[in-house]
Formats: structure tokens, sequence, C-alpha cells
């Protein structure tokens, strides 16, 4: 399961860093984001529990355990954060989140398992994936809904 946080840590960091990175902030922000993030979505692919349990209505879009976005799209739905999930999806300007929002959303120990992987305190996880989050699902969202297949795919096909 590391393993696959780390490919997909790789894929996303070089699918973030690939696009205006900018503002710089926290050193290589590409990958370091790429890291956070893939740990998050391995550790909702690989753990099942509450991801398997977050409801239905992404259960087609999510494309079964390959591809957790589905799943934490509809996390962030039930825990309040509808409409900024759906800002970073749909074409228009990207909701801003905070840590603590984010971290409300997600199950506590999902929180504890990126924060370990990527060795860090579970605030700090949560105040890294609000800041990269929105940009990601964007990215992986081009069409303005959250597509089918597994993730490493969808991550490949917008790296064109």
């Amino acid at each position: 399961m590391t393993m696959a946080g780390k490919d997909l840590g790789s894929l996303l960091g070089g699918l973030l860093g690939g696009g205006q990175g900018g503002s710089g902030g926290s050193g290589g922000s590409g990958g370091g984001a790429g890291n956070i993030l893939g740990a998050l979505l391995g550790a909702l692919r690989g753990g099942g529990g509450a991801a398997g349990a977050a409801g239905t209505s992404g259960a087609q879009a999510a494309g079964g355990g390959n591809n957790p976005l589905g799943a934490l799209m509809d996390m962030l739905a039930t825990s309040g954060l509808a409409d900024h999930a759906q800002s970073w999806v749909g074409t228009g300007e990207n909701k801003a989140v905070s840590g603590a929002e984010i971290a409300r959303a997600l199950p506590d120990e999902t929180l504890q398992k990126v924060a370990e992987q990527a060795g860090v305190t579970p605030e700090s996880a949560a105040d890294q994936i609000a800041r990269t989050l929105p940009r990601a699902v964007d990215k992986l969202t081009p069409d303005g809904q959250v597509p089918s297949g597994s993730l490493e795919d969808i991550i490949r096909q917008q790296r064109l």
C-alpha cells in the first residue's frame, strides 16, 4: 500500500508540478504536494472502511477500488463541503478549503495514516491537503466530471 501511495505521489507530483507551480512557499511544491495527496488517495483506496461506506452517489464514478477520487468527493460532500468539491470538479473558480475543514471531512485514521506516511503531524497533513487538493481535483477533472477508470490512468491521461 505504501508503494501505491508513492507511485500515486510521483504521478500527482508530476501533474501538479507540470502546471503553474508558482508560489513556492513549501520546498518542492509539486513533489511534496503529490506525496501528501498520493498518501491520501492510497490510504482511501487501500483503507476500505470509511471510504467504502462513504455513500453510493459517487460509486459509479469511483470505478471500484482503483479510483478513490469518487469516494473522496462523496466524503467531502457528506461533511458539508459539497459546494467546495463541486467547484473543483467544475470548470469555474476553485473554492478554497481550510485544513480544519479537511480534518473534519476525513476519518481520523485516514488522516493519521497520511500524516505518518508523509512524516508530518495530522494538522500539517490536513493543511497541505487543503492547499493542494483543489488544484489536483481540478486538473484530474478537466471535463467537469469525475472520470471513470483507474486513478493512475486518469493521471497519465491528464499529463499528455
